[in-house]
């Protein structure tokens, strides 16, 4: 199996770098092929812009999902993007590595999903969700936050966390037809004693270990839905 991490954390020495670093170590030693993007190190640029594109259809006006489509035929695509994009089309698993903020991915991720999931080659049209580009390919995004558990729960003051996560996980990656495992959440990381620490590490690598097992989250189908993405009667 071909694994991709991409991981987003400006401290080497946090939890959340511990939790890649031990996906890392594991998947390596049960034979596979690990592949790391650690967006900090590589001083990843998150701005979308006309620096991505080679050519354009259009210098006029930037429309960056038209741009990234012609671009993308025409292999003239920033290199930093088309490295990412080889790794990620490569991958039958991809965790996203990161510590929540605002409900959210940090913004260096948000600017790798923005700049790597090209439109027109990961998907485009009727290209989204099981008939996406990424269709077959699975992803885990493995988190961590200093809220507790019961604050991210159903009845939680914050709402489930698979709510919260929502716009990422089925509207990033669900979209683009990956499909999307219940996500691995350290919960209140910045307040727990290491030996607890240690147990949540211990945790994440048998979450790992048992990926096969887990039920993916419902996605929707498109052949629930017409041409115009209108719902099909029932």
């Amino acid at each position: 199996m071909n694994v991709f991490i991409v991981h987003a954390h400006p401290e080497p020495n946090s939890f959340t770098s511990a939790m890649k670093d031990a996906a890392v170590a594991d998947f390596t030693a049960a034979g596979h092929e690990v592949v790391v993007s650690d967006l900090y190190a590589m001083n990843w640029n998150p701005i979308a812009s006309a620096a991505d594109f080679g050519t354009r259809g259009n210098p006029e006006y930037l429309n960056y999902a038209l741009e990234q489509r012609a671009n993308a035929d025409a292999d003239t695509l920033a290199p930093d993007i088309e490295a990412e994009l080889v790794k990620l089309q490569a991958a039958d698993l991809v965790i996203f590595s990161f510590p929540l903020y605002w409900f959210s991915v940090p913004a260096i991720m948000k600017g790798w999903i923005d700049r790597v999931l090209v439109s027109g080659r990961i998907y485009g049209g009727r290209r989204i969700y099981d008939r996406g580009g990424m269709a077959g390919k699975r992803a885990l995004l493995a988190l961590t936050c200093g809220g507790r558990d019961y604050m991210m729960a159903p009845d939680g003051i914050h709402g489930d966390i698979q709510q919260i996560l929502k716009p990422v996980l089925q509207g990033t990656f669900g979209y683009i037809g990956m499909t999307v495992l219940p996500p691995f959440v350290g919960y209140h990381i910045p307040y727990l004693s290491p030996e607890v620490r240690s147990d949540i590490l211990g945790q994440y690598r048998q979450y790992l270990h048992g990926l096969d097992a887990l039920e993916p989250l419902v996605m929707p189908s498109l052949a629930h839905f017409d041409p115009q993405m209108k719902p099909l009667s029932v």
